[in-house]
């Protein structure tokens, strides 16, 4: 075992996974010499050289272009778009070509390209930088989504994206590159794409994924000194979702409350809701709650605290949960 930041773990998957795969490579701006603007990439250009580890123009639509066309013609491409904000340039690639290369062709053809998305806010930034575009994405067929919340998912589910033969975009939570953690790199974790409970419990069922997982670990051992037990579940996986892993949990404590930053107007949340509240119906003992951002265009940095769900927002859902 080995301590990492969720950032270095990220580091080492992806250096293991040029060292074991030839065809595999980075490319992204500033990703090179600079190690990108978390540095995640950092050490690697000068480990692999400048063939392996591409510094691109300022072009997010070309970058993914490219990574297409490369993974058409056998390669691995590992893309870094710099901030949440600035991939909606490549949306029209991502969702219009990549994503549908496999059906279109009639299986013939695979594009197992990676997308690196450093997501999510509270890094006190500036505009297009603190977005969260998951649900964009998910409600797109023939794209994988997940997003590691701890730093042996990092070190894993990065050579695991790599591996898959379908597209697969990551969401890494930016402000939790430097949360440090353990890492087994000798032991490979359960299918990335299937949820986790991280505590158990059996009142209510907390899911969510990503940059809130420590909120709601938070929360749920704050409504442990009330006397109230909680059970956390993190998803690790966007698209597919673990239908099956929820609803097991909301069997047993008859309650949901779904968080996470992006709004929850349109979010992964209401899917979820909506799912469960079909499989479940005759389990919950209270509606579906969902705690996610405000259906606004993301604030500034002054204030948005106000806009991230915190652990005080969670337990007011847990209060109305239980008042059922």
């Amino acid at each position: 075992m080995k301590t990492m930041t969720i950032a270095k773990a990220i580091n080492e998957g992806l250096r293991a996974t040029l060292a074991n795969d030839s065809k595999s490579f980075l490319m992204g701006e500033d990703i090179g010499s600079l190690g990108g603007v978390y540095r995640v990439t950092e050490g690697l250009k000068a480990e692999f050289g400048a063939h392996r580890v591409i510094d691109t123009p300022l072009a997010e639509s070309g970058i993914i272009g490219t990574a297409i066309g490369l993974a058409l013609r056998g390669y691995r491409p590992i893309c870094e778009i710099q901030f949440d904000g600035f991939v909606f340039p490549a949306f029209n690639q991502i969702t219009s070509q990549l994503a549908k290369i496999h059906t279109r062709s009639d299986g013939l053809l695979s594009a197992p390209v990676v997308i690196r998305i450093p997501y999510g806010g509270g890094i006190g930034s500036i505009e297009h930088h603190s977005e969260s575009p998951e649900a964009l994405f998910a409600h797109t067929p023939g794209l994988r989504i997940i997003s590691p919340s701890n730093a042996n998912d990092a070190y894993w589910m990065i050579q695991q994206a790599v591996a898959c033969k379908d597209p697969v975009i990551v969401f890494e939570p930016k402000r939790r590159y430097w949360l440090k953690g353990e890492v087994d790199t000798e032991s490979a974790p359960s299918d990335p794409f299937k949820a986790q409970v991280l505590r158990a419990g059996s009142d209510a069922t907390i899911v969510t994924y990503g940059p809130l997982v420590p909120v709601a670990l938070a929360a749920a051992n704050a409504a442990q000194e009330e006397g109230r037990s909680v059970e956390v579940i993190d998803l690790r996986s966007i698209s597919p979702i673990d239908f099956d892993t929820v609803e097991a949990s909301v069997n047993k404590t008859g309650r949901l409350i779904l968080t996470h930053e992006a709004p929850t107007f349109g979010g992964i949340g209401g899917e979820i809701a909506a799912r469960i509240s079909e499989r479940c119906f005759y389990s919950l003992e209270a509606p579906a709650i969902r705690v996610g951002g405000f259906h606004m265009p993301y604030p500034v940095a002054r204030v948005e605290e106000h806009y991230l769900p915190d652990i005080d927002r969670l337990l007011e859902a847990l209060d109305r949960a239980l008042a059922y």
